[in-house]
């Protein structure tokens, strides 16, 4: 059987207030009390969800409980919020019914929460997809951009919505989202210029202040201190819990993310901007000679600002908010404004800027969310508007009322699709349908908004009137035509019921509204109405830079010059209304009222006076009646055969035939009264909600029983199988016990003969052994006399020889030894393998020297074989070039020793990669075999001039250092010998052969840091040439030259390092250079 649950399964109070008995008022709050108390925040009215406001959050918004509520039948599961979106959601895609979900109640009730988890349940179950994820993506990121611009922290809420919200989202035939249109109502926009006590300004102010970077606050003139600005509340600038600088990035990326560009995002902050400098904007009295007082601004900072920012000329501006233009056919007449007249223009301006700006915020979100394709479309509305509002203090004003209004055409809106939508249902299961009583609000609804004599048409009339027009007037008005009306209340319609109603003050009027009865004051609703925005203020903005301020005052034109007054604010909301109720009208609706528990923003405290007040001002009392009007509870016949087949035994545990026919079985067999039931084609019908407790109880009992039976069952099968197991077990134990027992018997046994066998066997072995030994005893005994006496005749032979001999062995015999002991002395103390340690261990005798004198020598060149064999080839031609200059120099050049330890490098220049000699290294055609800078000598005066020195296998060339350009290309055969002095000095001698072309100029003086390396390279080239005879080295401090046809002797001398340590070659006369070496200090 599958196992089903179900709203009545585990509930806690009553999960459905149609079944609740008795009904009352105070048993309603009880079991909405009792189910908060209990974390169920979620409660039923027939189809109808109640959701109280945790104040904390739950673990039921997972996506496990998305999963759990997909496609389920709304009565299925407990009461969530998450049912009711699927519900609606199934209808439109299954059915294709466009939806509507209401969801009304008072601020901090959780409307916009509710709203959240409806369209995140619809974007979770709906489809997936790179198109469908953007279009969910940027209908869910609207609400960011929405709640900043219009929601504000009150007293009783820190995230109100200060605006109505209705959404159409717009689906595909397969359930898709293609997109949507949001439309807004009633923007608390006095907000802008005036916050009570404890609340704020909308939250984009703060948040732009908080988390805006420097530089974007330096572009807009602001300042991060909200002190500076007038339209900013100071006592509650901070909410904890709210991180306004978090929420502005969270607010940019959402623009982003909706489609807004970002030049389009700058003009928004512009005017967000100049909204708060037009707060700061003063005005001081200035008397006219005329008598009369006009204003002027008193600082002017503010207002340039604010001109910057939005590209309006400062004098255009100045003068809007000092003089008033009224135009009458071709007349213009300009007057003057007074000081409160300035202020009042001022702040008409910033609500009427803020507003506008608000509107076209919606309308952008709505050209970027809305579907692009023209076909017909599912449509799902979700409304979130504000409750009814009754301020306890009697302050309710015009803002009130229309709110007020609005829920009056909901609820008569929710009256009439309930029950045209119980009409339907009993019809289309063939249940007689009789009328239900119920309150008609529509007396209400047409006191409001009738065309004739309606309050809202009367207001407009007044407005409208020319002449002294005031609330006292309005009020007049009212007293005279409203006088009669059962619903209207006023000390002055003359009517002797409230002369003496001391609590309904003279500037006030009450209405009953369906939800009880309201005092409104009088006060300010003109001028709320008019919603008047002076024509000059309208022409300055049009006159402005900034693109967004044209588009946002079109009425300033003044090509387009309109002298009707504007429409008044209770027509637009009338007729605003009155289309919502028409779309609503063409709906399926579904309805979330949400409550808040107490006022303390606090969790687990239910306050019961508050949740009262709204149970009765959103008739929700009302609700359950209508509801109940007719049949309580009905279930379709499947479900109710599956869960109450148990309580009778035709139907139990299987009924074979239509599900119809077993539940009329059942319910005859229980003898429920056939007045309480009705049945329709598809469901039962129970009149009575203690006719369905009945069943609930019947059941649970039975269950009760079936519960034993099973456990008495299951306990018998359960002893039956621990017996039989029991049974089983013994006959195995008793078996495998037999074989232990013959196993171990038998063991015994076979331990017993091998140990009979074991002894007897070795007695047997021990006699034996007993035996041998004795005869091997006896062989040994007779072998060891005879060793001794073939031993005895042999000593006699020998020692006549022995002392003879004697020296000669133990001189032998010690000499052995002792050079055993000298080679094993030598091998712990062998020196290391490095071959220029000359460490040797000391021969210990004398006559050994020879021998030690040899060892060394050969242990020496076995260690620089070993060494020499750790070569590689280029390391050996290193090592040879270092011998080959060692055999030249050491001993006869000074400048040797200090060149041993450096290695010989070879290309110094690097010639084969640096770019700046490339031309050079093109020109010689040969492996460069060293390349350095050397100095030339010049005889005339003894400086040196830098030259690239190249020598390869065949020639030396001498290059320009600077340019590359090669000066002079010698072969190696026309050279003849170097020479070189004794000193530290760097000079050497190229002579060349007398005779050959490169001798036509003379022999080369050349110095070079490296001359060591280059002699060396030199000598080693023609040692190894075949074709010409091996390099001489002449080693002198005086040697002769040839320049040219002369020949000039140069000699070094030794000098103190006066001048540093540098040599210096200086021209003595035509025949001398002399060449002065520093000596070492």
């Amino acid at each position: 059987m599958e196992v089903k649950t179900s709203l009545l399964d585990n509930m806690i109070g009553v999960g459905d207030m149609v079944l609740l008995e008795p009904l009352s008022e105070d048993s309603f709050l009880g079991n909405l009390k009792k189910r908060f108390d209990h974390s169920e925040i979620y409660t039923y009215i027939g189809s109808v969800v109640i959701s109280m406001n945790p104040y904390r959050s739950l673990p039921i918004y997972t996506p496990e409980k998305v999963e759990e509520y997909r496609n389920r039948n709304f009565y299925e599961l407990s009461p969530h919020i998450y049912a009711l979106a699927d519900e609606a959601y199934r209808s439109l895609r299954d059915q294709d019914k466009d939806q509507c979900i209401l969801i009304t109640g008072e601020s901090g009730a959780g409307k916009t929460e509710a709203s959240k988890l409806v369209m995140s349940y619809v974007a979770a179950v709906c489809g997936k997809g790179h198109e469908v994820n953007k279009v969910k993506e940027q209908l869910l990121q609207s609400n960011p951009v929405l709640e900043a611009f219009g929601n504000a922290k009150t007293v009783r809420n820190d995230n109100s919505s200060r605006f109505g919200k209705y959404m159409d989202i717009e689906f595909d035939f397969k359930g898709d989202p293609l997109g949507g249109v949001i439309s807004n109502y009633l923007l608390e926009k006095s907000r802008v210029v005036k916050q009570p006590r404890g609340e704020r300004n909308f939250h984009v102010f703060y948040q732009l202040l908080s988390g805006a970077s420097d530089d974007t606050l330096r572009k807009l003139k602001l300042d991060r201190d909200f002190s500076k600005y007038n339209y900013l509340s100071l006592d509650s600038a901070a909410v904890s819990g709210l991180d306004d600088a978090a929420n502005f990035r969270t607010v940019r990326n959402a623009m982003q993310i909706v489609g807004f560009m970002e030049d389009e995002v700058q003009s928004v902050l512009e005017l967000v901007a100049a909204v708060l400098k037009l707060g700061n904007i003063e005005f001081k009295p200035e008397s006219r000679c005329n008598g009369t007082d006009e204003s002027r601004v008193k600082d002017k900072n503010d207002l340039k600002e604010m001109c910057e920012l939005l590209g309006i000329e400062q004098s255009v501006l100045e003068r809007a908010f000092s003089y008033r233009t009224v135009e009458a056919k071709m007349e213009k007449v300009s007057t003057t404004l007074n000081v409160a007249q300035a202020y009042y223009a001022r702040d008409a301006l910033a609500k009427n800027l803020y507003s506008r700006l608000f509107s076209w915020l919606v309308t952008r979100i709505n050209e970027s969310i809305q579907a692009q394709t023209k076909a017909r479309h599912k449509v799902m509305g979700v409304l979130d508007i504000y409750g009814f509002e009754i301020f306890e203090n009697g302050d309710n004003s015009f803002e009130q009322f229309i709110i007020n209004y609005c829920n009056e055409k909901l609820q008569q809106i929710f009256i009439e699709l309930t029950l045209r939508e119980e009409q339907e249902e009993y019809i289309r299961e063939g249940i007689e349908w009789t009328n239900i009583e119920y309150f008609n609000n529509a007396i209400i609804c047409d006191l409001i908004e009738n065309n004739q004599n309606g309050i809202l048409a009367m207001l407009d009339e007044e407005c409208l009137r020319p002449g002294t027009v005031t609330d006292e007037t309005f009020l007049d008005k009212l007293n005279t035509i409203c006088a009669d009306h059962q619903h209207f209340e006023s000390r002055l319609n003359k009517n002797s019921k409230f002369l003496n109603d001391h609590s309904l003050p003279h500037n006030c009027f009450r209405i009953q509204h369906y939800a009880g009865k309201v005092l409104y004051r009088v006060e300010g609703f003109v001028d709320k109405n008019n919603d008047l925005l002076y024509r000059d203020l309208s022409q300055a903005m049009y006159k402005a830079n900034h693109s967004l301020i044209k588009q946002l005052f079109p009425e300033g034109n003044p090509a387009k010059v309109n002298l009707k007054r504007p429409l008044t604010a209770g027509f637009q909301f009338r007729a605003s209304v009155g289309t919502l109720m028409r779309n609503l009208q063409t709906k399926n609706p579904n309805y979330i009222r949400c409550i808040k528990p107490n006022d303390k923003k606090a969790s687990h405290i239910f306050t019961d006076s508050l949740v009262r007040h709204q149970v009765r001002y959103l008739g929700l009392m009302e609700n359950v009646r209508v509801r109940r009007a007719g049949y309580a509870f009905r279930q379709p016949y499947e479900p109710c055969l599956e869960r109450y087949k148990m309580l009778c035994k035709r139907t139990w545990p299987h009924w074979k035939g239509p599900a119809r026919e077993g539940v009329e079985v059942l319910m005859a067999d229980l003898q429920i009264p056939t007045e309480e039931i009705s049945y329709g084609r598809s469901k039962i019908f129970i009149r009575n909600p203690r006719t369905l407790f009945f069943l609930e109880e019947k059941r649970k009992q039975c269950l009760q029983d079936l519960a034993t039976l099973i456990q008495k069952i299951y306990r018998g099968w359960k002893c039956r199988t621990h017996f039989l197991l029991m049974k089983k077990s013994q006959i195995v134990v008793a078996a495998w016990y037999r074989r232990y027992a013959q196993q171990k018997k038998y063991r015994n046994i076979k331990s017993a003969t091998t140990m009979v066998q074991s002894y007897t066997r070795g007695w047997q072995a021990r006699k034996l052994l007993r035996e041998l030994k004795h005869q091997k005893r006896c062989e040994e005994a007779v072998t060891t006399i005879a060793a001794f006496w073939h031993g005895t005749q042999v000593r006699r032979e020998y020692r006549k020889f022995f002392r003879a001999n004697a020296g000669k062995k133990i001189y032998d015999f010690t000499i052995q030894r002792i050079i055993q002991k000298y080679f094993l002395g030598l091998k712990s103390s062998m020196p290391s393998m490095s071959p220029i340690d000359r460490k040797w261990p000391a021969r210990p005798y004398g006559f050994l020297d020879g021998v030690h004198t040899e060892l060394r020598k050969i242990f020496h060149h076995w260690r620089c074989k070993k060494y020499r064999d750790q070569f590689t080839e280029e390391k050996k031609a290193v090592y040879e070039e270092k011998l080959e200059a060692s055999e030249i120099f050491k001993d006869k050049k000074a400048l040797y020793p200090s060149s041993v330890s450096q290695p010989f490098k070879g290309d110094y220049l690097e010639i084969s990669k640096n770019p700046k000699y490339q031309k050079l290294n093109s020109a010689v055609d040969e492996k460069v075999l060293l390349a350095d800078v050397v100095n030339k000598i010049n005889r005339a005066n003894g400086k040196g001039t830098p030259r690239i020195f190249l020598l390869t296998k065949k020639n030396f060339v001498l290059a320009d250092q600077k340019t590359g350009q090669v000066k002079a290309s010698i072969p190696l055969p026309d050279v003849t010998s170097v020479s070189v002095s004794t000193q530290k000095d760097g000079f050497f001698a190229l002579k060349l052969k007398e005779g050959s072309a490169s001798a036509v100029k003379g022999d080369f003086l050349l110095s070079s840091e490296h001359l060591i390396e280059i002699i060396t390279k030199l000598h080693r080239i023609g040692a190894t040439a075949a074709d010409r005879e091996k390099l001489k080295v002449d080693i002198s401090d005086e040697f002769l030259v040839q320049f040219k046809q002369d020949k000039v002797c140069v000699k070094f001398i030794q000098s103190s390092p006066k001048n540093g340590n540098s040599v210096s070659c200086k021209r003595k006369n035509n025949r001398l250079l002399e060449v002065s070496v520093p000596t070492s200090p």
